[in-house]
């Protein structure tokens, strides 16, 4: 694809210009870049461009499609089942891919999940999984599909050969300022998600505080793009806006909230927790054309959870192995009796973070048992002396940073008021 007829720099002044690309320039400077012909500042430049000056819908469907071409397509045809995955754009307590994948499972469809880390606030289901005693996150192609056909879910990290133009780029969106693009952001989800080869996809496109979309108006637009691509590439594709101003669950880090998922596996969990997990299986199963099934079924009668033990055994992993607990933990106490009526997702996220849940660069470590755990959530009555919050960390001196980020994320109010929370699916786009 190499031609003497573009110069990068022609590419970055015409959309630096508000100009639209043609196909051959976005054809172009994606291959050339995975190549090493364009250089990173002029990627970065070319970026910021993009972030400034958006693209229209033809360009965003041509720039997925050049970065698909960058790397292999999986092919999932030869499975007896019909195939759905799904995406969620991160959040804080977002461990809803973990009971969701074996659940759909459960009902006959094949779950292809390619998973990542967590990066800042947001966790990543690998970390999560990988608290598990012997789990393992790599699996070649062949190992992947041989483990859809027996246990018909597979939560792994995405193979080095699958859109290697968006892995270039994801890391150098990360340090110059344009992670926030929505072209940018639509394109990466889905040139993995339709070269990983899905039949359907649902989308869980977070609003608020903890999540990057803080507005509904910039979730519904990145909701809507990333739709139309699937859409426009033969995958049917459905996105729900749902909440993120609070936490999912009761619990933010890793082995924690493995903990809290295999509760709902089990037929409990926190109520939220459970809601859009059921929500999320329901839009899958429909598009797998299973949508007479119901996913509450599965949970209550164990089979979820026999699905789940299937798929932790498959990649090495001890379902009955005890997970890791922090050595230290600290209790955040309410300071008066009242009700709870505000519960800050970002702050709480940070917070995790700072305890070592979370990493701030790539090749970080970080603590399986860390995190925080919530004894109540918004909308609740507490006492004043009461725990509020438990934070979880092997190494204590990070206490100090993690209640600094937690100041000022919740509010209690006189006994009596009644919190509106909000619906947690609050639209689906189609």
């Amino acid at each position: 694809m190499r031609s003497p007829g573009f110069a990068a720099v022609d590419v970055i002044t015409r959309k630096r210009d508000r100009g639209e690309l043609s196909d051959e320039q976005i054809d172009w400077v994606v291959d050339a870049y995975t190549r090493g012909e364009v250089a990173d500042e002029q990627m970065s430049a070319l970026a910021m461009a993009i972030l400034l000056n958006g693209m229209t819908r033809r360009e965003i469907s041509r720039w997925t499609a050049a970065m698909i071409a960058s790397g292999e397509r999986l092919d999932f045809s030869g499975l007896e089942r019909p195939t759905a995955d799904k995406h969620s754009t991160g959040g804080v307590g977002d461990k809803i891919t973990l009971p969701l994948a074996p659940l759909v499972a459960a009902h006959g469809v094949a779950v292809p999940q390619l998973s990542g880390r967590g990066l800042g606030h947001t966790g990543g289901t690998l970390d999560k999984l990988e608290s598990i005693p012997g789990w393992r996150a790599a699996l070649d192609n062949d190992a992947m599909l041989a483990q859809l056909r027996e246990v018909g879910a597979v939560i792994c990290a995405a193979g080095t050969g699958l859109a290697p133009a968006d892995r270039k780029l994801y890391a150098l969106r990360d340090v110059t300022g344009t992670v926030e693009s929505i072209p940018l952001i639509a394109s990466s989800v889905m040139s993995k998600k339709i070269a990983e080869g899905t039949g359907s996809l649902v989308l869980d496109v977070k609003v608020g505080s903890g999540a990057f979309m803080k507005t509904a108006d910039a979730a519904r637009e990145l909701a809507r793009t990333m739709v139309d691509l699937g859409t426009d590439a033969g995958v049917r594709t459905v996105a729900l806006l749902t909440d993120m101003s609070t936490p999912l669950g009761l619990t933010a880090g890793n082995a924690l909230e493995v903990r809290e998922s295999v509760e709902v596996l089990a037929g409990g969990g926190p109520p939220d927790v459970v809601e859009l997990t059921l929500a999320l299986a329901r839009e899958m199963l429909a598009g797998a054309g299973r949508d007479g099934d119901d996913p509450a079924e599965a949970l209550a009668d164990g089979r979820a959870m026999d699905a789940w033990r299937r798929m932790i055994s498959a990649q090495g992993g001890d379902p009955d192995a005890p997970l890791p607990r922090a050595r230290e933990t600290h209790q955040v106490l309410a300071p008066a009796d009242g009700v709870l009526v505000r519960l800050d997702a970002l702050g709480l996220g940070i917070a995790a973070w700072r305890l070592g849940a979370g990493r701030a660069r790539k090749e970080d470590a970080v603590q399986a048992g860390a995190g925080v755990e919530m004894h109540a959530k918004p909308g609740a009555k507490v006492r004043a002396g009461e725990p509020l919050l438990t934070l979880h960390t092997d190494t204590p001196e990070r206490f100090e940073a993690a209640l600094h980020d937690l100041e000022g994320g919740y509010e209690i109010a006189p006994e009596g008021s009644r919190p509106d929370p909000g619906p947690l699916v609050l639209e689906r786009v189609a």
